[in-house]
């Protein structure tokens, strides 16, 4: 049976072939873990049509030959800045492709200095390929999102006015914990009152009152992915007529967007399924993120669901947020995030948090 390192190998040289290259560098984590399975946190990935070498140090060579079995070691112990040049030596390397977005330019210098080979910087290499998720991916995230489920769930019972932003984060994020979530996902964000206005207020040390408008914005890590939920709660019980309206616009752009979005959709045109409906409402200035992103690995990846993203195709299989929200400078905001699986026809929701915001504490 063939490894899904090894397919993914095969797909990589197929794309070395397209951009008339020999070899691909690759350091950044999330690629670095996708491509072959290791999760230390120093090591490149040399790929070529007929070799793939994990180059890393004395702390990780074992942990290396456990988890990437289909990668040949290259042993450094001079120092990475000293192993460029035998490192491709090794390869054969001759048109060598590095990431554009991830490479530091320090370390660019130091290939070019050390080594033969002038590198080829792309802004996107394997990126594109970890868009569709896999079967074992798409589990991972439905089970993070499972736990963000479960923490949003307890804030009923937890929450209590007169309590900081940042005790409700820490009470949220050791549920988590507790749950069988390896980490967060980012850190949490709560944001009450005026704060709510901020997408992504730091928690602090304002106290939660009746009145607020609250903003819930968390998500779990599990097996190296990701999850993302947010809510929108309001304490106390009788919201204003300000807080139904905007509430009211926002669940029905979220809706909107959930009931048209599908894969062949660009990411410009998926942002305005929402936008439009809260364009409508006279509130357009005040959505000032996009719609959403895609979310795996990493917290925030491609796909994008952006009026920056014209010919970005959506496609299937891709795990994305759909997040749209208003937010007013003095009073507060509202989002509501769900995570879903995008569809040839439409979306499956991974996240089943219930939308009830009203907490009358």
């Amino acid at each position: 049976m063939i490894s899904i390192y090894n397919e993914r190998l095969s797909a990589v040289r197929h794309q070395l072939a397209q951009w008339e290259a020999d070899s691909l560098l690759i350091g950044s984590p999330a690629n670095r873990r996708w491509l072959s399975g290791f999760t230390g946190s120093t090591g490149w990935l040399l790929i070529t049509f007929d070799r793939a070498l994990l180059a890393t140090d004395s702390r990780y060579w074992e942990q290396a030959q456990q988890q990437a079995p289909e990668f040949e070691l290259f042993q450094v112990t001079d120092g990475m800045a000293d192993s460029w040049s035998s490192l491709f030596d090794t390869g054969g390397v001759k048109h060598l492709v590095v990431e554009g977005s991830h490479l530091a330019v320090q370390q660019y210098d130091t290939i070019r200095q050390k080594s033969a080979v002038e590198p080829l910087p792309r802004e996107h290499t394997i990126e594109p390929l970890r868009r569709r998720k896999s079967a074992a991916e798409i589990d991972s995230i439905r089970n993070a999102a499972a736990i963000a489920d479960e923490a949003m769930a307890s804030v009923p019972k937890m929450i209590r006015l007169g309590m900081t932003e940042l005790e409700l984060a820490w009470e949220l994020e050791k549920h988590m914990r507790e749950l069988g979530a390896e980490a967060v996902a980012f850190p949490i964000i709560v944001a009450a009152g005026p704060n709510s206005a901020l997408p992504h207020h730091r928690p602090g040390e304002g106290r939660l009152a009746s009145g607020d408008a609250v903003v819930i914005d968390l998500g779990a890590r599990l097996n190296g992915y990701h999850s993302d939920l947010t809510r929108t709660f309001y304490l106390g019980s009788e919201p204003g007529e300000r807080f139904r309206e905007v509430y009211e616009t926002v669940a029905q752009a979220q809706e909107t967007a959930l009931n048209e979005l599908h894969a062949s959709l660009t990411g410009a045109e998926a942002d305005v399924l929402s936008r439009d409906v809260i364009v409508a409402a006279g509130y357009g200035e005040h959505f000032g993120h996009s719609l959403g992103h895609g979310v795996g690995l990493e917290v925030h990846e491609a796909p994008r669901l952006s009026q920056r993203a014209p010919d970005e195709v959506i496609g299937a299989d891709s795990v994305v947020t759909v997040e749209p929200g208003i937010y007013l400078t003095d009073w507060g905001g509202v989002r509501i995030e769900d995570l879903v699986l995008v569809t040839a026809n439409g979306v499956e929701l991974l996240s089943q948090s219930p939308k009830q915001p009203y907490l009358p504490l």
